[in-house]
């Protein structure tokens, strides 16, 4: 099954069922514009096989980043540099999908101490976020004409379709969730509320690229933290984005302050037992309310669960993410019938393994072992991006270390270009 191909509701065709979900690349130049390494990076994971890759988030305001190094698509100046992303990865056999973002509160203080947000509620993780404002509806506005702006220039660019982020505590993740939407206004209180800014940013997109461009949305099945998003809201959600016309929706779930797609492999095992992917359960139940296909991102690591979970009709495609970093061309040998295991041993990357250990009770250790792991990754994709092979032995200490530095000199460059 793994090897058929889907087609959309618009009538958009991936070649097999495995797509390369979005990882943050910080790969962008001082003017947030996209660089060789972007090249050269999805060229290599394209000639991987997978039919579909998704960028890391691609903001539609350069004064809210997720991170230094985020490409930021504000005016028409984008085009040019994406359509030679695009290129680069047609040329290597798969196709490119922006994935367009907000992060809203989720900006690091490096980028700016005062984001936007639903509401004045603060991420208090580690010290590194500010204390956001909320937003005015002259904000929100904005915040609708940018995103279907970006989708605009994405298709001029020739990207082959573009995701909306509604996951993982970005904007409009924040408006859905009641624990960072505290408004009394037209955005906040009922869910209709809540769900109002995402499903009038996909109306907006939808009438920037028209009706046979493919449209993915990225949903939280749960924020998994109390008084968050629920997967009861999910469901209807998702019954709503149906009537909007999307074309394709993305399951995952968790926030920053609840990082259920950066969990260890072992806890992931632990946690699905006879179905390696995280949030299988959660897609079983929005497949029986959803009109349009949906893909499973997180925990995958075998053909057999990929094959399983495939054929149980809970999913129509795998989003896979960290082996892409560790194996660029796994897609390939998953198509070839390969049961080989991942190349590194992912457990041996989480630090409570003679440091502070994964179960913590505080946050911030938490968090920063969520970081150490990340900050390996990231330093993956850096030497893929530099037409280097992954360094798989390195530290993932000395790796969270390096990603503070480097951001930090990638915010400075970027402050002062």
């Amino acid at each position: 099954m793994i090897e058929t191909p889907l087609t959309l509701p618009c009538g958009h065709t991936l070649a097999n069922r495995i797509s390369k979900a979005a990882m943050t690349e910080g790969l962008a130049d001082p003017r947030d514009r996209p660089t060789a390494a972007h090249q050269r990076l999805y060229r290599t994971w394209a000639e991987g096989a997978a039919a579909m890759l998704l960028t890391g988030n691609i903001m539609v305001d350069r004064r809210y980043l997720e991170r230094a190094g985020n490409v930021v698509a504000e005016d028409a100046a984008i085009v040019a540099p994406m359509r030679e992303w695009a290129d680069a990865t047609h040329a290597g056999g798969s196709t490119l999908w922006a994935q367009i973002s907000h992060p809203g509160r989720q900006c690091p203080r490096l980028a700016n101490l005062t984001p936007i947000a639903p509401s004045a509620v603060q991420l208090d993780i580690i010290g590194n976020f500010g204390r956001p404002r909320a937003a005015a509806e002259a904000d929100i506005q904005d915040v609708i004409r940018r995103f279907a702006a970006t989708a605009g220039w994405m298709k001029e660019a020739g990207l082959d379709g573009v995701e909306v982020h509604a996951a993982h505590g970005y904007l409009l993740s924040q408006f859905l969730s009641p624990r960072t939407n505290l408004r009394t206004d037209g955005w906040g209180g009922s869910l209709e509320n809540r769900a109002r800014l995402l499903l009038e940013v996909v109306a907006a997109v939808r009438a920037s690229v028209g009706p046979s461009y493919p449209i993915a949305v990225k949903l939280n099945s749960s924020d998994f933290v109390k008084g968050g998003f629920t997967l009861d809201e999910c469901l209807q959600v998702v019954k709503w984005l149906g009537e909007a016309g999307i074309d394709l929706l993305e399951v995952s779930g968790g926030t920053y302050e609840q990082l259920e797609f950066f969990k260890p492999q072992t806890e992931v095992r632990d946690s699905t037992r006879e179905r390696e992917a995280m949030f299988l359960k959660y897609a079983a139940a929005i497949k029986a309310v959803a009109t349009m296909p949906i893909m499973v991102t997180g925990g995958f690591r075998t053909l057999a669960g990929m094959e399983a979970a495939l054929a149980s009709g809970d999913t129509d495609l795998i989003g896979l993410a960290r082996p892409f970093c560790v194996e660029p061309d796994f897609p390939r040998r998953l198509l070839a019938g390969s049961e080989k295991p991942l190349a590194v041993d992912e457990d041996r990357l989480v630090l409570g393994r003679g440091f502070w250990g994964p179960n913590s009770s505080s946050s911030s250790l938490r968090a920063l072992n969520n970081q150490a792991q990340a900050g390996w990754y990231y330093h993956q994709i850096t030497r893929l991006g530099a037409g280097q092979p992954p360094e798989l032995d390195r530290s993932p200490l000395r790796a969270m270390v390096a990603h503070f530095s480097n951001d930090f000199v990638k915010a400075m460059r970027r402050k002062f270009a």
